[in-house]
């Protein structure tokens, strides 16, 4: 049986084993803690494209590199450079963070000094974490560990921007009082600048331009896997998941043009996906695309996910461009093998799954396909719950259905729960605050003449493009953001919230803010807009408290008959919805009515410009305020959502 890639230490020595397709000669290359080489080591093929061999005298702490030799055919795809010091794909570790330099890409130019070399070390303790606590229809709080992290006044200086940070019990109190159920982590293993940004002075703030998918980025990690156990277990202790937000779709070797860094050189044509001339495809706009059809790729992308769930107890994944790991030759498909294995893994088969649905490829877009266990970003709810408070025409239909869990897209085959994850602002595009303030994207920061960044946003500024010091374009605003926030929170399917929308963050219009690692990511705690916290903190109370807005179902259109799952939809009179009423392009308020009799909630939108007396359905017991600005006259003013509870008497 063939070795599995990957260090092994032993009482001797330690055994390096690597893969790499088409190869004729493969190096280990060792190094002391200042970099300087110590010696090399030819490792024999030990058949299935895998190079072995046993280093004595090696242990815990080495560092070490790879170089490899093989045809440099780049018509063919095949990038052998043996002037490449490469990194190990399986290292759990490395020494220091990707630096983008132009040499790296260059064909002969050696690049020992500017790779970070791989650390050899024992792995923790195995996890055998149980079920995650995350159950659908939670909230969901997606947060870059950095951005989110380096401004707390709260946390200790050298604690700050890393993942040790979301231990502190200032992070823990604030996910408490929202009522998260998982923080989603954007990207955490270690990244590489694209290589237009280092001339432009910007750096990458997002990590979704990964080298290893192992090894943790030492910029959030300093001691490694370590310091997300160490977070993970704070986290769990608190009753929050944890989701990594992955990237299996590329990586940051890019186009022909980027930087030889670790599989490009160990293989390119096997690891990447090409067309039949040999060259990249690029299903991705990152300018490579990893093959997930290939044995190879699949091993590397179960053993990363394994290595965090046993590691450091990881309960789930979100992937990005997620139709990547489910596209071969003849497109997508939700039985493709990757897929397959991932929910069959023994480690893996009850983590939590999550696909961003979408893609440029070739039948890219496929929201509502992945089918169970997958839940799946709901980009329609995203646009819906924006247009209809925009204002835009005919968007009452649509915006109930994404409130009752747009079983449009998602009840096939006679599925009675959705996998939609519904939100409103994410990292990608405006967040929350600015979709309120900002008509148009303001990118020139990122140096790319603002072509960069979606152009449809449906957002509006509310008379002004951008700050203002007109009292009402602020409270105007402020009202708008909020009647987004409730409208999250009032929806059926597991409900995403991005880190500082609670409080105000704003990007100043930058819709694209992937190379901003400075104040326009930053989230300021010493900003916060605390008006707009109390009514996030209320929100998902009154959303946690009821029980009916965080259950997974399909909402079913009964009229009020009395399950759980069943909603009225009415007319602020209180009478049911008509066809005509329905399908009236300038309607701006109705009420959702969801429970059994003496326990319902009722949930009233008024998009409109005017305050509107709703009238709530009959009662045995008491209908009670129950969010913010909620009354006892029922009372609606314009551009709000309000809530009531029915309780008995």
């Amino acid at each position: 049986m063939p070795p599995k890639p990957g260090v092994e230490i032993s009482a001797d020595g330690v055994r390096f084993t690597v893969r790499a397709p088409s190869a004729s000669k493969l190096t280990l290359c060792l190094f002391d803690g200042d970099e300087r080489e110590l010696a090399r080591h030819d490792l024999a093929s030990a058949g299935d494209g895998l190079f072995s061999g046993s280093v004595p005298g090696v242990g815990e702490g080495a560092r070490y590199g790879l170089r490899a030799d093989g045809p440099w055919q780049p018509d063919a795809g095949h990038l052998f450079d043996p002037s490449k010091l490469l990194v190990d794909p399986y290292a759990t570790r490395i020494e220091r963070p990707f630096r983008y330099d132009p040499r790296l890409g260059q064909y002969g130019a050696d690049t020992e000094a500017l790779v970070p070399k791989a650390i050899v070390e024992t792995p923790l303790p195995t996890l055998n974490p149980g079920r995650p606590a995350f159950r659908p229809g939670g909230l969901i709080y997606e947060l870059p560990v950095r951005a989110f992290t380096l401004l707390h006044p709260d946390i200790p200086a050298a604690d700050r921007g890393t993942l040790r940070a979301l231990a502190h019990p200032a992070i823990l109190e604030h996910l408490r009082s929202l009522h998260v159920s998982a923080v989603e982590l954007m990207p955490i293993t270690a990244w590489i600048d694209e290589r237009h940004l280092p001339p432009l002075g910007l750096t990458n703030a997002w990590g979704y331009n990964p080298v290893t998918m192992l090894a943790l980025d030492p910029r959030l990690a300093p001691g490694g896997i370590a310091d997300l156990r160490y977070a993970v277990a704070a986290l769990q202790a608190a009753d929050i998941s944890v989701i990594l937000d992955v990237v299996f779709n590329h990586t940051g070797e890019s186009d022909i043009h980027g930087p030889t860094l670790s599989l490009r050189g160990l293989g390119n044509r096997t690891w990447y996906r090409h067309d039949d001339s040999g060259a990249l495809l690029n299903d991705t706009g990152c300018g490579n695309t990893l093959a997930c059809d290939q044995p190879a790729v699949q091993d590397l992308v179960l053993a990363a996910m394994r290595h965090f769930v046993t590691q450091a107890g990881i309960d789930g994944f979100r992937f990005d461009l997620a139709p990547i790991l489910g596209r071969d030759r003849n497109g997508f498909s939700p039985e493709a093998e990757l897929l397959r294995l991932i929910a069959d893994d023994p480690v893996l088969h009850d983590r939590i799954l999550i696909a961003e649905p979408w893609d440029i490829g070739p039948g890219g877009y496929q929201l509502g396909n992945f089918g169970p266990p997958w839940l799946e970003w709901n980009d329609r709810a995203r646009d819906d719950m924006r247009r209809f408070w925009r204002g835009d025409a005919g968007m009452t239909g649509p915006m109930a259905t994404r409130l009752a869990g747009s079983s449009d897209i998602f009840a096939t085959h006679g599925a009675i729960r959705t996998r939609s994850v519904n939100f409103v602002a994410a990292h990608d595009g405006f967040p929350l605050g600015d979709l309120v303030a900002f008509e148009a994207k303001h990118n020139e920061a990122n140096g790319e003449d603002n072509r960069d960044g979606h152009g449809a946003n449906h957002s509006w500024n509310n008379g002004v493009e951008g700050p203002s010091d007109d009292a009402a374009i602020l409270a105007a605003r402020e009202v708008d953001a909020r009647a987004l926030i409730a409208t999250l929170l009032a929806s059926r399917g597991t409900i995403l919230l991005t880190a500082g929308d609670e409080f105000g963050h704003s990007q100043g219009g930058n819709n694209n803010a992937y190379a901003q690692d400075n104040p326009i990511t930053w989230r300021d705690w010493g900003k916060l807009n605390q008006g707009r916290l109390d009514f996030t903190r209320a929100w998902a109370e009154f959303r946690t408290r009821s029980g009916l807005l965080i259950r997974s179902q399909f909402m079913e259109d009964a009229n009020g008959s009395g399950d759980p799952d069943h909603v009225a939809w009415l007319t602020p009179d209180g009478q049911p919805m008509t066809p005509a009423e329905w399908e009236d392009p300038d309607r701006d308020a109705f009420v959702m009515v969801i429970g059994p009799p003496e326990a319902r909630i009722a949930v009233a939108f008024n998009r409109g410009w005017r305050e509107i007396p709703f009238d709530l359905p009959e009662s045995q017991g008491t209908w009670r305020p129950a969010t913010p600005g909620a009354t006892d006259d029922c009372l609606v003013p314009p551009r709000s959502v309000l809530g009531w509870q029915e309780t008995p008497e």
